[in-house]
C-alpha cells in the first residue's frame, strides 16, 4: 500500500518527477516527460503496478522501515534520507540531475555508521503497470523493454532476478558509497551513456545553488519561500517553459471517491499565476520561458483559447480510465488526459491579461505578438463575457454565470486598458472603458446579494464560493469596501471549517452539488492563503498572520503541499505537490512581509 500522500519527497529533472516515500520506494515516475506512461505505478495500485525500493534490509513478512531523518540538501532537489539501524546509520542520496541526454533517476548509497545490509528492489512495469517488459542484459547493463521504451539499470552491486523483480543485497560500511542508475532511452536507439553519479551530484547541487541566488525575497518566510519556489521551478517544463499543475494524476481530492483528476498538464490559469509569482521574487527568465509557450500554444486560434494544455502545447489531451488501476487507497477511477481542457471559462482570460501585464510591468522585454494576443482576447471577451461557464473550479454541472469569471473578466479589459494607456498598444478606448464599467455594473447588481451583504458564487445563487476572496486582490473593489468586507466575513462563517481553513464552495456528500460530483472534498489550500491575503488588505494584519502560519504548519517535513487538507482525516489530499498552493503562499508570504505582519 502506498504512503500517505504527505509521506512522498518530490525529486525531478524540470521534464519529469518522481515521488520518493519516507521507506526509500519510489512509487511514482513517469519517462521521459510528466505526461508520459508511469514506469512505477504502484502510487496508484500496488507492488504489482511498479516500485524501486533502496532501503536496509529487512525481513519479508515486515514493512519497510522508514527513515529516521530526511531532508532536502540546502536549497535544492537533492533529497538525502538517513536510517538508523541496530548495526548502523546509512544515508541515500536521491536526485534526478538536469538534463543534457537521457533522463536519470541516480540514488547513491552511503555508509555512515557501522555495517549495514541493504537491498534495492526495481520492478519496472510500463504502461502505468500493465505492460511487464523483456528484462535481460545487454554488455554488462541491465535494460528493460517493452514497445517505444527502454530503461537502462546501472550499478557496481551484484543483481539478480527473482519473481520478475530486480534485486541487489549488499552491506555498507563508513566510506562507501555505492550509486544505481536507471537511464530512459527510446528502445530504437542506442544505450545510453554510462552514467557518472558523483559528478551529476555536484553538477545538481551547483544548478540548485545558482538558481536560488536569483531570488530577490530575503523575508522572514524566506525557508517556505525558497522551497515553494524550487517546487515550482520543477514542476517547469524545461523545453517549453510549459507549467505543469502537478506531476501526478488522480491522487483524489476525496479517499475512496471519484474526485481524481490528471493534472499532468498546463492550465493557463495556473501557469498564469505562477509566472506572476516567479515574476515578484526575480524570475525572468521562467516568465520569458513562458510567454513564448503561450504565445506557441495560443497561435493562430486565440477565439477557441483552451483553458490547458500539453506541455509542447498539445490540444488534445482526452480524458480516459485505466480500470486495471485500483486507485490510491481505492479511489477510482483513475483518469489520464482531462476532460476539462474543452470547457469555457472565461476567467483564464483574465489569469492570462493579468499575467502579461504583470511581465510588462516588471519591465521584460516588449513582444509585439503578445500585445497582440491581448487585444484579440479582448475582443473575444466582448462578444462572450456574458454567457455561462464552467467557471475556476471546472464544474462538470451546468453552465452558470460564475461572479468569478465575471470580474475575471472585468481585469482582462481593465489590463488591456492600462496597455493602451501606456502607448504600447492600439485599440478602441472608450469602447473598452464602457465595456469594462459594463462588467462591473453587471457584477454589482447581479452577483451581490444585499440581504446578506456579500458576493455569491454565482448570479442568483444564495451560494458563496472562496474565489470571490479574489475581487480586492484584483483591484475589481477597494479592501475597505463594505461589500468586500462582507463577503469575506461571509465566507469565514459560511466555507471555514473547524481549524480555520476554507472550502471551495458548499458539497452535498453523495448528492450531486453544483459541480456535478458526488462526494465531499477537504479545505482547498490556495483559498486559505486568499483569505489570510484579504485579512491582511482589510486590516486585520494579526488574523492573517496566524492563519498563514497555520497553513505553514500542514507542510509535510520537506515544505511540499498538496491541493487539499481533509480536516476530517488530518492529513492532505489532492494531487502532489501542486503548483497552485506553493502559488500563494509565495504571495501571502509577501504580503505580510510587506505590511511588517510577522512574528519574530
Amino acid at each position: 500500500m502506498a504512503g500517505r500522500i504527505e509521506d512522498y519527497a518530490l525529486i525531478g529533472d524540470m521534464q519529469t518527477a518522481a515521488l520518493v516515500c519516507r521507506d526509500g520506494t519510489v512509487d511514482w515516475l513517469c519517462l521521459p516527460r510528466f505526461d508520459s506512461h508511469a514506469i512505477f505505478a504502484g502510487l496508484l495500485g500496488t507492488e504489482e503496478h511498479g516500485f524501486w525500493r533502496l532501503g536496509p534490509a529487512h525481513a519479508a513478512d515486515s514493512e519497510p522501515p522508514t527513515a529516521a531523518r530526511r531532508s532536502y540538501r540546502g536549497d535544492s532537489l537533492i533529497l538525502e534520507s538517513e536510517w538508523d539501524t541496530p548495526r548502523g546509520t546509512v544515508r541515500v542520496t536521491d536526485f534526478m540531475p538536469p538534463r543534457d541526454g537521457a533522463p536519470q533517476l541516480i540514488r547513491i548509497v552511503e555508509g555512515v555508521t557501522g555495517r549495514v545490509p541493504m537491498r534495492s528492489a526495481l520492478r519496472m512495469r510500463f504502461s502505468y503497470g500493465r505492460v511487464v517488459p523483456w528484462v535481460h542484459k545487454h554488455e554488462g547493463r541491465t535494460v528493460a523493454v517493452a514497445g517505444p521504451d527502454s530503461v537502462w539499470f546501472d550499478t557496481e552491486a551484484e543483481t539478480y532476478g527473482k519473481s520478475l523483480t530486480t534485486y541487489a543485497d549488499f552491506t555498507v560500511a563508513p566510506g562507501d558509497r555505492i550509486a544505481f542508475t536507471i537511464s530512459w532511452e527510446p528502445s530504437h536507439k542506442e544505450p545510453p551513456a554510462l552514467p557518472e553519479p558523483e559528478a551529476s551530484l555536484e553538477a545538481t547541487e551547483d544548478f540548485w545553488r545558482d538558481w536560488v541566488d536569483h531570488c530577490t525575497y530575503h523575508g522572514p518566510y524566506r525557508e517556505a519561500v525558497i522551497r515553494s519556489l524550487i517546487t515550482l521551478k520543477a514542476l517547469t517544463y524545461a523545453p517549453t517553459g510549459g507549467i505543469v499543475a502537478a506531476p501526478t494524476t488522480s491522487l483524489p481530492e476525496d479517499i475512496g471517491g471519484v474526485r481524481n483528476w490528471d493534472y499532468r498538464y498546463t492550465w493557463l490559469r495556473d501557469a498564469a499565476i505562477t509566472l506572476s509569482s516567479l515574476l515578484r521574487t526575480g524570475y525572468r527568465e521562467e516568465a520569458r520561458a513562458w510567454r513564448e509557450w503561450l504565445l506557441r500554444a495560443v497561435a493562430g486560434d486565440p477565439e477557441n483559447l483552451q483553458i490547458m494544455y500539453g506541455l509542447a502545447g498539445e490540444r488534445e489531451l482526452g480524458e480516459a480510465e485505466l480500470d486495471w488501476l485500483p486507485g490510491y487507497e481505492n479511489s477510482a477511477p483513475v483518469r489520464v488526459g482531462n476532460g476539462a481542457a474543452h470547457q469555457l471559462q472565461l476567467d483564464v482570460y483574465g489569469e492570462v491579461t493579468e499575467a502579461l501585464h504583470l511581465a510588462h510591468m516588471t519591465g521584460l522585454a516588449r513582444h509585439d505578438y503578445a500585445s497582440l494576443l491581448q487585444l484579440k482576447l479582448i475582443r473575444y471577451l466582448e462578444d462572450h463575457w456574458q454567457e455561462p461557464d464552467e467557471g475556476i473550479w471546472e464544474v462538470r454541472g451546468p453552465r452558470r454565470h460564475f461572479v468569478h469569471s465575471k470580474v475575471m473578466a472585468w481585469v482582462a479589459v481593465d489590463r488591456t486598458i492600462k496597455l493602451i494607456e501606456s502607448g504600447d498598444a492600439d485599440g478602441p478606448l472608450e469602447r473598452w472603458r464602457e465595456l469594462r464599467d459594463d462588467i462591473h455594473r453587471d457584477v454589482c447588481e447581479k452577483g451581490y446579494d444585499k440581504e446578506r451583504n456579500t458576493f455569491t458564487q454565482s448570479y442568483g445563487s444564495q451560494e458563496l464560493d472562496a474565489s470571490l476572496l479574489l475581487i480586492p486582490q484584483m483591484g475589481f473593489l477597494p479592501p475597505d469596501d463594505k461589500r468586500v468586507i462582507g463577503t469575506i466575513e461571509a465566507i469565514q462563517r459560511e466555507l471555514s471549517t473547524s481549524d480555520g481553513f476554507i472550502l471551495r464552495y458548499p458539497t452535498e456528500g453523495e448528492e450531486e452539488g453544483v459541480d456535478g460530483l458526488p462526494g465531499d472534498e477537504g479545505a482547498f489550500l490556495a483559498c486559505s492563503f486568499w483569505m489570510a491575503d484579504d485579512l491582511a488588505m482589510i486590516g486585520r494584519v494579526d488574523e492573517a498572520r496566524k492563519l498563514f502560519e497555520k497553513l505553514l504548519a500542514l507542510r509535510n517535513d520537506l515544505g511540499l503541499l498538496a491541493e487539499e487538507w481533509d480536516p476530517r482525516l488530518q492529513r492532505q489530499v489532492g494531487n502532489f505537490p501542486q503548483a497552485f498552493s506553493h502559488v500563494p503562499l509565495i504571495d501571502t508570504a509577501l504580503r505580510l512581509t510587506a505590511s511588517g505582519a510577522y512574528g519574530g
